[in-house]
């Protein structure tokens, strides 16, 4: 199994449930083999079954982190996407209601492509990384997304080495695909061209 990350050949990790995934020795991240990945209508089911209420206080304090983070460091003249918004882009909603000027981009719920081919001073990508099937591609595209000084936001929760990944909760849901190691930012950050990257708990911020 090469990594579809950093193109390095992985080393076998465990099989779960019949899934099998792969450790990855260059940028640390964990991936499930792409022949038991599910397909793409059992991934939207999958999707339609969370709970994405835009007006659910749980789900707005979920994405907190992420939405007060670019209320501090952005303001309402900064143009933003939010990558992956899915059936209910609860960031976009808090940003606007604050008249913050976001657009959105799902590939399955919001497929609007006119968002891919401009640029932004922010992206916010909730729960939405752990997903790619090639993430290589799909940070390729998100770093070309950004403006100059731009900044990339992401929530996922972070693989090390203390977690017994056969026991791990996150592992759990079918459509999560690709697994990060604080290491794997760092390769992002320098294969990427990431002027910085910080990360506080589950939120990721990536420094054009």
């Amino acid at each position: 199994m090469i990594c579809t990350l950093c193109n390095t050949e992985t080393i076998f990790l465990e099989n779960i449930h019949l899934k099998t995934y792969y450790n990855c020795p260059n940028c640390k991240g964990i991936l499930m083999n792409p022949a038991n990945f599910v397909s793409i209508s059992e991934e939207i089911t999958r999707y339609k079954t969370h709970n994405n209420d835009v007006y659910d206080s749980g789900y707005q304090n979920f994405v907190k982190p992420i939405v007060n983070s670019v209320l501090t460091d952005l303001n309402i003249t900064d143009q933003g996407l939010d990558f992956g918004c899915g059936t209910g882009p609860v960031i976009t909603k808090l940003l606007r209601d604050k008249k913050y000027n976001i657009t959105t981009y799902d590939p399955f719920f919001d497929n609007n492509l006119a968002a891919l081919k401009t640029t932004y001073n922010f992206i916010v990508c909730c729960e939405v990384i752990e997903h790619f099937h090639n993430p290589f591609k799909e940070f390729k595209l998100l770093k070309s997304l950004l403006k100059p000084n731009g900044k990339l936001y992401c929530m996922t929760d972070i693989y090390n080495e203390t977690i017994n990944f056969k026991n791990w909760y996150y592992k759990n849901d079918e459509t999560h695909v690709f697994f990060y190691h604080k290491h794997t930012f760092d390769w992002i950050k320098n294969n990427f061209g990431f002027s910085k990257v910080t990360v506080k708990n589950r939120l990721i911020i990536f420094e054009n």
